[in-house]
């Protein structure tokens, strides 16, 4: 097993939530994120799909620090928008602002009652191994929820206090970290990734 790995991200709340998860399964790998490298590059997320923007972000990545590297591409797609905001989600109403984007998608969504905001989060993972991209392991999240017509809860990040669950009566975003791994779509994708990742990494011993 490899003792340390980049997860190509400057979102501090999923390199917490990433971390925490390795940390309950017994996984000891020392995970570092863009913040521990020397002037990264901004990577162009172009792709039109989860998968294709974490391919960009975990082949250059790769690229860059030498490390086996992680990427995601997470999204909130909700059925009333026809799947918007999509691969969009982070840059909805500008340049990663939760706060503009969680007020554009209240404006969207005004007037619909609360039955009808039915929404999925998507979380795709793609792991790296430097010069070995066309061996990449895949994996894929989901959770369904409800989107609220104001804001509830002070943790979490991106749409997380306007996403409920409602079998917990709660937000994201009122939710401890390890509430909301059990049962997010990063949550799920993390599970699918400990579970798969030891196995695919035999095949470059």
């Amino acid at each position: 097993m490899v003792k340390e790995l980049l997860f190509a991200t400057t979102n501090r709340g999923k390199a917490k939530e990433l971390k925490e998860a390795f940390k309950q399964a017994g996984i000891n790998i020392d995970i570092k994120t863009d913040a521990d490298l020397n002037n990264p590059p901004e990577v162009a997320e172009y792709g039109r799909t989860f998968e294709k923007n974490a391919e960009l972000k975990a082949h250059e990545m790769a690229r860059f620090s030498g490390f086996l590297t992680v990427a995601d591409d997470s999204g909130l797609m909700v059925d009333k928008l026809n799947g918007e905001p999509g691969v969009r989600s982070a840059r909805y109403a500008g340049d990663h602002n939760d706060a503009k984007n969680n007020a554009k998608l209240l404006a969207e969504l005004g007037g619909v009652p609360l039955k009808e905001r039915t929404a999925k989060f998507n979380t795709t993972i793609i792991v790296s191994m430097p010069g070995h991209f066309d061996k990449d392991l895949i994996v894929n999240g989901q959770c369904s929820g409800l989107i609220l017509a104001a804001p509830r809860g002070e943790d979490g990040f991106g749409y997380d206090p306007l996403f409920y669950i409602p079998e917990q009566d709660k937000t994201f975003a009122q939710m401890t970290t390890d509430e909301k791994n059990k049962i997010s779509h990063r949550g799920k994708a993390v599970r699918k990734l400990i579970k798969e990742l030891p196995g695919w990494l035999k095949q470059f011993n």
